[in-house]
């Protein structure tokens, strides 16, 4: 069992919190955030502290972190919370929901928040800080890199690659030997085809690339 300080204070740190302590072995402790954006002492009855002096409150020996954070910036947000945290020296676990169908969890990377119902066939491996909301299909033979975000829904077919910062909207599907360049955003419903170009949006069934906009622009 790990004593967890929990990234955040909004929506998904909320939701953290209430899957570690209700289908983990971890206990929380603590709730961060920068500076700034302390604005009450507690949350969800737990202490609120600066990110800037965490470590002299719950130092690193003692605590593991979880930042599980939205996908802002195509996860590049969460990445640099990601980095800091390491940088303090801080282990950071993962959360795979019970209910979901994994054979091996160990080919799952740190910092992954794994909700219930998502399905992760043999010989596909996950890498960190990714987060896969409910209801997933992850196909075989695959490769999920870093930082990526998949909502729900999503049909990752066999054998794909996909590198980090991608962002896989509702109800999208991807084809099976596909190649996702890093930073591709999969639109809602959206069905890819073929490989995409680093930074890309895709929309539509089957899906055409947005021209002249990159990814990081809109989301």
């Amino acid at each position: 069992m790990a004593k967890v300080i929990i990234f955040g204070i909004l929506d998904t740190a909320e939701l953290a919190h209430y899957y570690l302590e209700h289908d983990s072995e971890h206990e929380v402790v603590a709730f961060t955030v920068n500076r700034e954006y302390v604005s009450e002492p507690t949350f969800r009855g737990l202490p609120v502290v600066a990110f800037e002096d965490v470590e002299t409150l719950f130092p690193p020996q003692e605590f593991s972190f979880f930042a599980p954070m939205t996908g802002r910036n195509m996860n590049r947000n969460r990445e640099a919370i990601y980095n800091s945290i390491k940088e303090k020296g801080y282990s950071l676990i993962s959360y795979i929901s019970s209910h979901a169908t994994i054979f091996d969890r160990s080919v799952i990377g740190d910092n992954c928040f794994i909700l219930e119902d998502n399905t992760i066939q043999p010989f596909t491996t996950v890498g960190n800080n990714v987060v896969l909301w409910s209801g997933n299909h992850i196909g075989h033979h695959g490769k999920i890199q870093d930082h990526v975000f998949f909502t729900s829904h999503v049909v990752l077919s066999g054998h794909c690659i996909v590198e980090p910062y991608c962002f896989f909207g509702v109800n999208s599907t991807i084809r099976d030997y596909t190649h996702l360049a890093q930073g591709t955003l999969v639109g809602m419903a959206a069905a890819i085809t073929k490989a995409t170009d680093e930074w890309g949006i895709y929309v539509g069934n089957p899906a055409k690339k947005v021209p002249g906009k990159k990814s990081f622009e809109a989301y």
